[in-house]
Protein backbone atom coordinates (compact mmCIF):
# COMPACT_ATOMS: atom_id res chain seq x y z
CA UNK A 1 0.00 0.00 0.00
CA UNK A 2 1.32 3.44 -0.91
CA UNK A 3 2.14 5.91 1.87
CA UNK A 4 0.47 9.31 2.16
CA UNK A 5 3.46 11.07 0.65
CA UNK A 6 3.75 8.57 -2.23
CA UNK A 7 0.07 9.09 -3.05
CA UNK A 8 0.50 12.87 -2.95
CA UNK A 9 3.64 12.81 -5.08
CA UNK A 10 1.99 10.58 -7.68
CA UNK A 11 -0.96 12.95 -8.03
CA UNK A 12 -1.28 15.02 -11.19
CA UNK A 13 -2.18 18.43 -9.86
CA UNK A 14 -4.12 20.87 -12.00
CA UNK A 15 -2.93 24.45 -12.47
CA UNK A 16 -4.37 26.59 -9.69
CA UNK A 17 -5.95 28.86 -12.31
CA UNK A 18 -8.02 25.86 -13.46
CA UNK A 19 -9.20 25.20 -9.90
CA UNK A 20 -10.08 28.88 -9.47
CA UNK A 21 -12.02 28.94 -12.74
CA UNK A 22 -14.36 26.23 -11.40
CA UNK A 23 -15.19 28.61 -8.55
CA UNK A 24 -15.81 31.55 -10.87
CA UNK A 25 -12.56 33.25 -9.87
CA UNK A 26 -10.73 34.90 -12.76
CA UNK A 27 -7.00 34.57 -13.28
CA UNK A 28 -6.48 38.28 -12.60
CA UNK A 29 -8.00 37.73 -9.12
CA UNK A 30 -5.22 35.30 -8.18
CA UNK A 31 -1.80 36.06 -6.74
CA UNK A 32 0.15 32.92 -7.75
CA UNK A 33 2.76 31.25 -5.55
CA UNK A 34 4.01 28.84 -8.19
CA UNK A 35 1.75 26.65 -10.33
CA UNK A 36 -0.42 25.06 -7.63
CA UNK A 37 -0.82 27.66 -4.86
CA UNK A 38 -2.34 31.13 -5.02
CA UNK A 39 -3.72 33.83 -2.79
CA UNK A 40 -7.03 35.51 -3.57
CA UNK A 41 -6.73 39.16 -4.47
CA UNK A 42 -8.71 41.57 -2.23
CA UNK A 43 -10.70 42.65 -5.32
CA UNK A 44 -12.09 39.11 -5.53
CA UNK A 45 -13.25 39.19 -1.92
CA UNK A 46 -14.94 42.55 -2.49
CA UNK A 47 -16.71 41.31 -5.63
CA UNK A 48 -18.12 38.29 -3.82
CA UNK A 49 -19.65 40.20 -0.92
CA UNK A 50 -23.16 40.44 -2.43
CA UNK A 51 -23.48 36.73 -3.31
CA UNK A 52 -25.64 34.41 -1.14
CA UNK A 53 -23.97 32.03 1.29
CA UNK A 54 -23.70 28.28 0.83
CA UNK A 55 -24.15 25.66 3.53
CA UNK A 56 -21.53 25.45 6.28
CA UNK A 57 -20.58 21.97 7.53
CA UNK A 58 -18.46 21.69 10.67
CA UNK A 59 -16.25 18.63 11.18
CA UNK A 60 -15.18 17.94 14.76
CA UNK A 61 -14.19 14.82 16.69
CA UNK A 62 -14.27 12.78 19.87
CA UNK A 63 -11.41 13.18 22.36
CA UNK A 64 -8.38 11.97 20.36
CA UNK A 65 -5.55 9.57 21.00
CA UNK A 66 -2.03 11.08 20.74
CA UNK A 67 -1.94 10.14 17.03
CA UNK A 68 -5.16 11.99 16.13
CA UNK A 69 -8.29 10.46 14.61
CA UNK A 70 -8.32 11.73 11.02
CA UNK A 71 -10.48 14.83 11.34
CA UNK A 72 -8.74 16.65 8.47
CA UNK A 73 -8.80 13.48 6.37
CA UNK A 74 -12.56 13.26 6.93
CA UNK A 75 -13.00 16.96 6.13
CA UNK A 76 -11.23 16.51 2.80
CA UNK A 77 -12.94 13.19 2.03
CA UNK A 78 -16.38 14.68 2.70
CA UNK A 79 -15.77 17.68 0.46
CA UNK A 80 -14.54 15.39 -2.32
CA UNK A 81 -17.62 13.18 -1.86
CA UNK A 82 -19.96 16.18 -2.00
CA UNK A 83 -18.43 17.07 -5.36
CA UNK A 84 -18.78 13.45 -6.47
CA UNK A 85 -22.53 13.52 -5.84
CA UNK A 86 -22.94 16.72 -7.83
CA UNK A 87 -22.58 19.54 -5.31
CA UNK A 88 -20.29 22.56 -5.69
CA UNK A 89 -18.21 22.04 -2.56
CA UNK A 90 -14.89 23.17 -1.15
CA UNK A 91 -12.63 22.64 1.84
CA UNK A 92 -11.88 25.46 4.30
CA UNK A 93 -9.30 24.53 6.97
CA UNK A 94 -6.38 25.76 9.05
CA UNK A 95 -2.75 25.97 8.00
CA UNK A 96 -0.42 23.45 9.66
CA UNK A 97 2.08 24.56 12.29
CA UNK A 98 5.67 23.39 11.87
CA UNK A 99 5.75 22.55 15.59
CA UNK A 100 3.69 19.35 15.21
CA UNK A 101 5.18 18.65 11.76
CA UNK A 102 8.62 18.29 13.34
CA UNK A 103 7.26 17.07 16.68
CA UNK A 104 4.93 14.13 17.27
CA UNK A 105 1.57 14.61 15.54
CA UNK A 106 2.88 15.28 12.03
CA UNK A 107 1.25 17.44 9.38
CA UNK A 108 -2.32 18.59 8.97
CA UNK A 109 -3.18 18.03 5.31
CA UNK A 110 -5.21 14.82 5.61
CA UNK A 111 -3.97 11.46 4.42
CA UNK A 112 -4.26 8.59 1.99
CA UNK A 113 -6.56 9.53 -0.91
CA UNK A 114 -8.11 12.41 1.08
CA UNK A 115 -5.40 15.07 1.14
CA UNK A 116 -4.88 18.71 0.28
CA UNK A 117 -1.86 19.22 -1.93
CA UNK A 118 0.97 20.08 -2.50
CA UNK A 119 1.32 18.46 0.89
CA UNK A 120 5.00 19.21 1.64
CA UNK A 121 4.66 22.92 0.80
CA UNK A 122 1.49 23.32 2.87
CA UNK A 123 3.00 21.55 5.89
CA UNK A 124 6.21 23.58 5.81
CA UNK A 125 6.51 27.27 4.84
CA UNK A 126 3.44 27.40 2.54
CA UNK A 127 2.96 31.08 1.61
CA UNK A 128 4.80 32.45 4.65
CA UNK A 129 1.68 33.45 6.60
CA UNK A 130 2.98 32.07 9.90
CA UNK A 131 6.31 33.83 9.42
CA UNK A 132 4.44 37.11 8.96
CA UNK A 133 2.38 36.51 12.10
CA UNK A 134 5.55 35.67 14.03
CA UNK A 135 7.26 38.84 12.76
CA UNK A 136 4.30 41.07 13.64
CA UNK A 137 4.14 39.58 17.14
CA UNK A 138 7.86 40.02 17.74
CA UNK A 139 7.92 43.55 16.30
CA UNK A 140 5.51 44.56 19.06
CA UNK A 141 7.76 42.94 21.68
CA UNK A 142 10.79 44.81 20.30
CA UNK A 143 8.91 48.11 20.26
CA UNK A 144 7.94 47.71 23.93
CA UNK A 145 11.55 47.13 24.96
CA UNK A 146 12.78 49.91 22.67
CA UNK A 147 10.32 52.41 24.12
CA UNK A 148 11.52 51.67 27.66
CA UNK A 149 15.17 51.89 26.54
CA UNK A 150 14.74 55.34 24.98
CA UNK A 151 13.28 57.10 27.98
CA UNK A 152 9.91 55.42 28.52
CA UNK A 153 7.76 58.43 27.67
CA UNK A 154 4.60 56.39 28.19
CA UNK A 155 5.67 55.41 31.68
CA UNK A 156 5.51 51.67 31.03
CA UNK A 157 5.92 49.67 34.22
CA UNK A 158 8.39 46.96 33.09
CA UNK A 159 7.07 44.57 35.74
CA UNK A 160 3.61 44.62 34.13
CA UNK A 161 4.63 43.82 30.54
CA UNK A 162 2.58 40.79 29.50
CA UNK A 163 3.45 40.61 25.80
CA UNK A 164 5.49 37.50 24.94
CA UNK A 165 7.53 36.60 21.89
CA UNK A 166 6.64 33.64 19.68
CA UNK A 167 8.00 31.21 17.10
CA UNK A 168 6.45 28.44 15.01
CA UNK A 169 8.40 25.59 16.56
CA UNK A 170 8.26 23.39 19.66
CA UNK A 171 11.09 24.66 21.89
CA UNK A 172 10.56 24.10 25.61
CA UNK A 173 13.79 25.92 26.48
CA UNK A 174 12.12 29.22 25.53
CA UNK A 175 9.09 28.88 27.82
CA UNK A 176 10.75 31.04 30.46
CA UNK A 177 13.28 33.71 29.46
CA UNK A 178 15.09 36.31 31.52
CA UNK A 179 15.90 39.55 29.70
CA UNK A 180 18.93 41.64 30.76
CA UNK A 181 17.89 45.19 29.91
CA UNK A 182 18.95 48.75 30.65
CA UNK A 183 16.46 49.05 33.49
CA UNK A 184 17.34 45.64 34.96
CA UNK A 185 16.13 42.06 34.60
CA UNK A 186 12.63 41.11 33.52
CA UNK A 187 11.04 37.72 32.97
CA UNK A 188 9.12 36.76 29.85
CA UNK A 189 8.93 33.81 27.47
CA UNK A 190 7.96 32.48 24.08
CA UNK A 191 4.66 30.95 22.96
CA UNK A 192 4.28 28.88 19.83
CA UNK A 193 3.00 31.16 17.05
CA UNK A 194 -0.36 29.41 16.86
CA UNK A 195 -1.03 30.41 20.49
CA UNK A 196 -0.24 34.10 20.00
CA UNK A 197 -2.92 36.77 20.20
CA UNK A 198 -1.81 38.00 16.77
CA UNK A 199 -2.80 34.61 15.32
CA UNK A 200 -6.21 34.83 17.02
CA UNK A 201 -6.75 38.37 15.74
CA UNK A 202 -5.64 37.33 12.25
CA UNK A 203 -8.27 34.58 12.26
CA UNK A 204 -11.14 36.61 13.75
CA UNK A 205 -10.71 39.88 11.82
CA UNK A 206 -13.30 40.58 9.10
CA UNK A 207 -11.09 42.85 6.94
CA UNK A 208 -7.87 44.87 7.04
CA UNK A 209 -9.48 47.76 8.91
CA UNK A 210 -10.78 45.35 11.56
CA UNK A 211 -7.37 43.67 11.69
CA UNK A 212 -5.63 46.99 12.34
CA UNK A 213 -8.18 48.03 14.98
CA UNK A 214 -7.86 44.70 16.81
CA UNK A 215 -4.06 44.84 16.70
CA UNK A 216 -4.17 48.35 18.13
CA UNK A 217 -6.39 47.11 20.95
CA UNK A 218 -3.83 44.57 22.23
CA UNK A 219 -3.00 45.34 25.86
CA UNK A 220 0.74 44.96 26.43
CA UNK A 221 1.35 46.42 29.89
CA UNK A 222 0.29 49.03 32.41
CA UNK A 223 1.79 52.42 33.15
CA UNK A 224 3.05 53.48 36.57
CA UNK A 225 -0.46 54.65 37.46
CA UNK A 226 -1.88 51.18 36.75
CA UNK A 227 -3.63 52.22 33.53
CA UNK A 228 -3.67 49.86 30.52
CA UNK A 229 -1.23 50.49 27.67
CA UNK A 230 -2.16 49.26 24.20
CA UNK A 231 -0.25 48.51 21.01
CA UNK A 232 -1.84 51.66 19.56
CA UNK A 233 -0.19 53.73 22.33
CA UNK A 234 3.13 52.50 20.95
CA UNK A 235 1.99 53.25 17.37
CA UNK A 236 2.72 49.60 16.57
CA UNK A 237 -0.52 48.54 14.92
CA UNK A 238 0.10 50.23 11.57
CA UNK A 239 3.42 48.50 11.01
CA UNK A 240 2.01 45.19 12.26
CA UNK A 241 -0.83 45.47 9.75
CA UNK A 242 1.68 46.21 6.99
CA UNK A 243 3.54 42.99 7.82
CA UNK A 244 0.28 41.02 7.74
CA UNK A 245 -1.35 42.67 4.69
CA UNK A 246 -0.43 40.01 2.13
CA UNK A 247 -0.69 37.13 4.60
CA UNK A 248 -4.28 38.17 5.31
CA UNK A 249 -5.33 37.09 1.80
CA UNK A 250 -6.70 33.48 1.84
CA UNK A 251 -4.65 30.68 0.22
CA UNK A 252 -6.20 28.56 -2.53
CA UNK A 253 -5.00 24.99 -3.19
CA UNK A 254 -6.69 21.71 -4.19
CA UNK A 255 -7.32 18.19 -2.94
CA UNK A 256 -6.08 15.05 -4.68
CA UNK A 257 -9.53 14.93 -6.32
CA UNK A 258 -9.11 18.58 -7.44
CA UNK A 259 -11.70 19.93 -5.01
CA UNK A 260 -10.87 23.60 -4.25
CA UNK A 261 -9.52 24.28 -0.77
CA UNK A 262 -8.92 27.51 1.16
CA UNK A 263 -6.29 27.06 3.87
CA UNK A 264 -5.74 30.11 6.06
CA UNK A 265 -4.75 30.79 9.66
CA UNK A 266 -4.02 28.13 12.22
CA UNK A 267 -4.53 28.51 15.98
CA UNK A 268 -4.37 25.31 18.05
CA UNK A 269 -7.63 24.35 19.77
CA UNK A 270 -6.07 23.17 23.03
CA UNK A 271 -4.28 26.48 23.73
CA UNK A 272 -6.15 28.86 21.39
CA UNK A 273 -9.51 28.98 19.59
CA UNK A 274 -8.67 26.35 16.98
CA UNK A 275 -10.40 27.60 13.80
CA UNK A 276 -9.31 28.84 10.37
CA UNK A 277 -9.80 32.50 9.49
CA UNK A 278 -13.19 34.20 9.34
CA UNK A 279 -12.23 35.86 6.05
CA UNK A 280 -11.49 32.47 4.43
CA UNK A 281 -14.71 30.91 5.77
CA UNK A 282 -16.88 33.79 4.59
CA UNK A 283 -15.15 33.83 1.20
CA UNK A 284 -15.67 30.08 0.78
CA UNK A 285 -19.38 30.45 1.59
CA UNK A 286 -19.68 32.87 -1.35
CA UNK A 287 -17.78 30.56 -3.72
CA UNK A 288 -19.42 27.18 -3.02
CA UNK A 289 -22.78 25.63 -2.20
CA UNK A 290 -21.21 23.48 0.52
CA UNK A 291 -18.20 24.50 2.64
CA UNK A 292 -16.62 21.82 4.82
CA UNK A 293 -14.56 23.29 7.65
CA UNK A 294 -13.10 21.87 10.86
CA UNK A 295 -12.35 22.82 14.43
CA UNK A 296 -9.30 21.41 16.15
CA UNK A 297 -9.03 18.42 18.50
CA UNK A 298 -12.16 17.14 20.27
CA UNK A 299 -15.56 18.86 20.23
CA UNK A 300 -15.08 19.95 23.85
CA UNK A 301 -12.31 22.26 22.63
CA UNK A 302 -12.51 23.08 18.92
CA UNK A 303 -16.27 22.88 18.39
CA UNK A 304 -17.07 24.76 21.60
CA UNK A 305 -14.74 27.60 20.59
CA UNK A 306 -15.91 27.51 16.97
CA UNK A 307 -19.47 28.09 18.18
CA UNK A 308 -18.95 30.27 21.25
CA UNK A 309 -16.14 32.45 19.86
CA UNK A 310 -15.92 32.35 16.05
CA UNK A 311 -19.59 31.92 15.15
CA UNK A 312 -20.83 34.39 17.73
CA UNK A 313 -18.22 36.99 16.68
CA UNK A 314 -18.65 36.54 12.91
CA UNK A 315 -22.37 35.76 12.69
CA UNK A 316 -21.84 32.23 11.36
CA UNK A 317 -23.92 29.11 12.01
CA UNK A 318 -23.16 25.53 10.85
CA UNK A 319 -25.96 23.77 8.99
CA UNK A 320 -24.74 20.37 10.20
CA UNK A 321 -21.96 18.89 12.35
CA UNK A 322 -19.96 15.76 11.52
CA UNK A 323 -18.44 14.13 14.59
CA UNK A 324 -15.44 11.95 13.66
CA UNK A 325 -14.83 8.81 15.72
CA UNK A 326 -12.48 5.88 15.37
CA UNK A 327 -12.80 2.42 16.86
CA UNK A 328 -9.23 2.58 18.14
CA UNK A 329 -9.89 5.86 20.00
CA UNK A 330 -13.05 4.49 21.60
CA UNK A 331 -11.13 1.41 22.76
CA UNK A 332 -8.50 3.81 24.17
CA UNK A 333 -11.23 5.59 26.14
CA UNK A 334 -12.56 2.21 27.22
CA UNK A 335 -9.26 1.50 29.00
CA UNK A 336 -7.06 0.14 26.23
CA UNK A 337 -3.40 1.10 25.87
CA UNK A 338 -1.93 2.30 22.58
CA UNK A 339 -0.11 -0.98 21.92
CA UNK A 340 -3.32 -3.05 22.03
CA UNK A 341 -5.73 -0.84 20.07
CA UNK A 342 -5.25 -2.80 16.82
CA UNK A 343 -6.68 -5.98 18.39
CA UNK A 344 -10.42 -6.67 18.49
CA UNK A 345 -12.00 -5.89 21.85
CA UNK A 346 -15.72 -5.16 21.74
CA UNK A 347 -16.10 -4.83 25.51
CA UNK A 348 -13.44 -2.13 25.58
CA UNK A 349 -15.08 -0.42 22.61
CA UNK A 350 -18.52 -0.33 24.23
CA UNK A 351 -17.06 1.11 27.45
CA UNK A 352 -15.42 3.91 25.48
CA UNK A 353 -18.59 4.90 23.64
CA UNK A 354 -19.51 7.12 26.58
CA UNK A 355 -16.92 9.60 25.29
CA UNK A 356 -18.69 9.72 21.92
CA UNK A 357 -22.11 10.06 23.55
CA UNK A 358 -20.93 12.97 25.71
CA UNK A 359 -19.78 14.86 22.62
CA UNK A 360 -23.06 14.12 20.81
CA UNK A 361 -25.10 15.34 23.76
CA UNK A 362 -23.04 18.53 24.09
CA UNK A 363 -23.42 19.42 20.42
CA UNK A 364 -27.13 18.62 20.36
CA UNK A 365 -28.34 19.71 23.79
CA UNK A 366 -26.05 22.68 24.53
CA UNK A 367 -25.64 24.14 21.03
CA UNK A 368 -28.73 22.78 19.24
CA UNK A 369 -26.67 21.24 16.44
CA UNK A 370 -27.70 18.48 14.02
CA UNK A 371 -25.05 15.77 14.38
CA UNK A 372 -23.95 12.79 12.33
CA UNK A 373 -21.14 10.42 13.37
CA UNK A 374 -18.46 9.58 10.78
CA UNK A 375 -16.50 6.45 11.68
CA UNK A 376 -13.07 6.93 10.13
CA UNK A 377 -12.15 3.41 9.01
CA UNK A 378 -8.82 1.75 9.80
CA UNK A 379 -7.72 -1.52 8.22
CA UNK A 380 -7.60 -3.33 11.57
CA UNK A 381 -11.25 -2.52 12.42
CA UNK A 382 -13.21 -5.81 12.49
CA UNK A 383 -16.78 -6.31 11.19
CA UNK A 384 -18.02 -7.16 14.70
CA UNK A 385 -16.50 -3.95 16.11
CA UNK A 386 -18.02 -1.88 13.30
CA UNK A 387 -21.48 -3.35 13.82
CA UNK A 388 -21.27 -2.91 17.60
CA UNK A 389 -20.38 0.77 17.21
CA UNK A 390 -23.03 1.54 14.60
CA UNK A 391 -25.73 -0.19 16.67
CA UNK A 392 -24.69 1.65 19.84
CA UNK A 393 -24.78 5.04 18.10
CA UNK A 394 -28.14 4.27 16.46
CA UNK A 395 -29.55 3.34 19.88
CA UNK A 396 -28.54 6.78 21.18
CA UNK A 397 -30.69 8.45 18.52
CA UNK A 398 -27.86 9.53 16.23
CA UNK A 399 -26.79 8.20 12.82
CA UNK A 400 -23.34 6.62 12.33
CA UNK A 401 -21.73 5.84 8.97
CA UNK A 402 -18.56 3.91 8.19
CA UNK A 403 -16.28 6.05 5.97
CA UNK A 404 -13.36 4.76 3.88
CA UNK A 405 -12.15 7.96 2.25
CA UNK A 406 -8.51 7.34 3.27
CA UNK A 407 -8.37 4.19 1.13
CA UNK A 408 -11.03 4.96 -1.48
CA UNK A 409 -11.15 8.75 -1.73
CA UNK A 410 -14.50 10.41 -2.52
CA UNK A 411 -16.21 7.07 -3.18
CA UNK A 412 -15.50 5.98 0.39
CA UNK A 413 -17.39 8.95 1.87
CA UNK A 414 -20.32 9.11 -0.56
CA UNK A 415 -22.88 7.81 1.95
CA UNK A 416 -21.68 10.43 4.45
CA UNK A 417 -22.05 13.17 1.83
CA UNK A 418 -25.65 12.19 1.05
CA UNK A 419 -26.55 12.11 4.73
CA UNK A 420 -24.94 15.53 5.28
CA UNK A 421 -26.92 17.01 2.37
CA UNK A 422 -30.16 15.65 3.79
CA UNK A 423 -29.35 17.03 7.24
CA UNK A 424 -28.15 20.43 6.01
CA UNK A 425 -31.31 20.98 3.98
CA UNK A 426 -33.48 20.68 7.11
CA UNK A 427 -34.40 23.85 8.97
CA UNK A 428 -32.11 24.45 11.94
CA UNK A 429 -32.75 25.85 15.38
CA UNK A 430 -31.80 29.46 16.29
CA UNK A 431 -28.20 29.84 17.51
CA UNK A 432 -27.51 28.50 21.00
CA UNK A 433 -24.36 29.10 23.01
CA UNK A 434 -22.85 27.66 26.16
CA UNK A 435 -22.93 30.94 28.08
CA UNK A 436 -24.42 34.43 27.96
CA UNK A 437 -21.90 37.09 26.98
CA UNK A 438 -23.30 39.37 29.70
CA UNK A 439 -22.74 36.76 32.42
CA UNK A 440 -19.88 37.36 34.90
CA UNK A 441 -16.50 35.99 33.89
CA UNK A 442 -16.50 33.32 36.59
CA UNK A 443 -19.99 32.20 35.55
CA UNK A 444 -18.82 31.76 31.93
CA UNK A 445 -15.92 29.59 33.04
CA UNK A 446 -18.25 27.55 35.26
CA UNK A 447 -20.73 27.13 32.38
CA UNK A 448 -18.12 25.59 30.07
CA UNK A 449 -16.68 23.48 32.90
CA UNK A 450 -20.04 22.08 34.00
CA UNK A 451 -22.04 21.95 30.75
CA UNK A 452 -19.27 20.79 28.37
CA UNK A 453 -16.71 19.05 30.59
CA UNK A 454 -19.15 17.72 33.27
CA UNK A 455 -16.84 19.12 35.96
CA UNK A 456 -18.13 19.16 39.51
CA UNK A 457 -16.18 22.27 40.50
CA UNK A 458 -13.70 24.87 39.27
CA UNK A 459 -10.65 25.49 41.42
CA UNK A 460 -8.47 28.60 41.02
CA UNK A 461 -4.83 28.86 42.00
CA UNK A 462 -3.71 32.03 43.80
CA UNK A 463 -2.44 33.71 40.62
CA UNK A 464 -5.56 32.73 38.68
CA UNK A 465 -7.89 34.00 41.44
CA UNK A 466 -6.05 37.33 41.59
CA UNK A 467 -6.30 37.77 37.82
CA UNK A 468 -9.92 36.61 37.74
CA UNK A 469 -10.96 39.33 40.17
CA UNK A 470 -9.17 42.03 38.18
CA UNK A 471 -10.31 40.87 34.75
CA UNK A 472 -13.89 40.33 35.92
CA UNK A 473 -13.96 43.99 36.92
CA UNK A 474 -12.24 45.45 33.84
CA UNK A 475 -13.38 43.09 31.05
CA UNK A 476 -16.66 41.41 32.05
CA UNK A 477 -18.08 41.08 28.53
CA UNK A 478 -15.35 39.10 26.76
CA UNK A 479 -15.60 35.48 25.63
CA UNK A 480 -13.49 32.81 27.29
CA UNK A 481 -11.02 30.49 25.58
CA UNK A 482 -10.15 27.51 27.77
CA UNK A 483 -6.66 26.06 27.31
CA UNK A 484 -6.44 22.47 28.52
CA UNK A 485 -5.35 19.00 27.47
CA UNK A 486 -7.05 17.64 24.36
CA UNK A 487 -6.97 14.06 25.63
CA UNK A 488 -9.67 14.37 28.27
CA UNK A 489 -12.86 16.25 29.13
CA UNK A 490 -10.96 17.16 32.31
CA UNK A 491 -7.65 18.98 32.67
CA UNK A 492 -5.94 15.66 33.47
CA UNK A 493 -4.95 13.72 30.32
CA UNK A 494 -5.07 10.45 32.29
CA UNK A 495 -8.84 10.78 32.89
CA UNK A 496 -10.14 9.19 29.69
CA UNK A 497 -13.63 8.39 28.44
CA UNK A 498 -16.33 10.65 29.97
CA UNK A 499 -15.29 11.59 33.51
CA UNK A 500 -17.85 13.50 35.58
CA UNK A 501 -17.60 15.39 38.86
CA UNK A 502 -13.90 16.16 38.39
CA UNK A 503 -12.29 19.49 39.33
CA UNK A 504 -11.20 21.89 36.59
CA UNK A 505 -8.01 23.45 37.95
CA UNK A 506 -7.40 26.96 36.60
CA UNK A 507 -3.76 28.01 36.92
CA UNK A 508 -3.67 31.33 35.06
CA UNK A 509 -5.70 33.76 32.96
CA UNK A 510 -4.40 35.84 30.07
CA UNK A 511 -6.14 38.82 28.52
CA UNK A 512 -6.43 38.79 24.70
CA UNK A 513 -8.15 42.15 24.42
CA UNK A 514 -7.65 42.54 20.68
CA UNK A 515 -8.99 39.06 19.97
CA UNK A 516 -11.94 39.64 22.28
CA UNK A 517 -11.45 36.81 24.76
CA UNK A 518 -9.69 35.75 27.94
CA UNK A 519 -7.53 32.63 27.84
CA UNK A 520 -8.17 30.35 30.82
CA UNK A 521 -5.18 28.05 31.35
CA UNK A 522 -5.97 24.79 33.13
CA UNK A 523 -3.91 21.94 34.53
CA UNK A 524 -0.41 21.53 33.13
CA UNK A 525 -1.15 22.95 29.66
CA UNK A 526 1.80 24.75 28.03
CA UNK A 527 1.56 27.52 25.41
CA UNK A 528 4.98 26.46 24.13
CA UNK A 529 5.06 22.68 23.49
CA UNK A 530 8.19 20.57 23.59
CA UNK A 531 9.53 17.97 21.16
CA UNK A 532 9.17 14.25 21.98
CA UNK A 533 12.16 11.98 22.55
CA UNK A 534 11.94 10.77 18.93
CA UNK A 535 10.64 13.77 16.96
CA UNK A 536 9.15 13.44 13.48
CA UNK A 537 11.99 15.60 12.18
CA UNK A 538 14.24 12.52 12.42
CA UNK A 539 12.62 11.03 9.31
CA UNK A 540 12.37 14.23 7.23
CA UNK A 541 15.02 14.71 4.55
CA UNK A 542 15.64 15.78 0.96
CA UNK A 543 16.32 13.03 -1.58
CA UNK A 544 17.12 13.84 -5.21
CA UNK A 545 15.63 17.29 -4.71
CA UNK A 546 12.38 15.95 -3.17
CA UNK A 547 11.30 16.44 0.44
CA UNK A 548 10.58 13.08 2.04
CA UNK A 549 9.22 12.00 5.43
CA UNK A 550 6.59 14.71 5.93
CA UNK A 551 3.26 13.18 6.90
Amino acid sequence: MLSDIEIAQAAKLKPISSIAKRLGVAGKELIPYGSHIAKLDPACLSRLSSKPDGKLILVTAISPTPAGEGKTTTTVGLADALCRVGKKAMVCIREPSMGPVFGMKGGATGGGHAQVVPMENINLHFTGDFHAITAANNLLAALIDNHIYHGNALGIDPKTVTWRRCMDMNDRALRHVRLLQKHGETETGFDITVASEVMAIFCLAENLADLKARLGNIQVAQNMAGEPLLASDLQAHGAMTAILKDAFQPNLVQTLAHTPALIHGGPFANIAHGCNSVVATKTALKLADYVVTEAGFGADLGAEKFLDIKCRSAGLRPDAVVLVATIRALKYHGGGELAELDRENIDMLLKGINNLKRHIDNLHDVFGMKVIVAINHFSHDTPDEINALINAVDASGCKALMCKHWAQGARGAESLARQVIEMAEQAGRPPQYCYDMMAPLEAKIHAVASRIYAAGAVEYGNLAREKLERLAKDYPNLSICVAKTQYSFSCDPKLRNAPAGHVLKVTDLRLSRGAGFIVVLCGDIMTMPGLPKMPSSNRIDVLDGRIIGVS
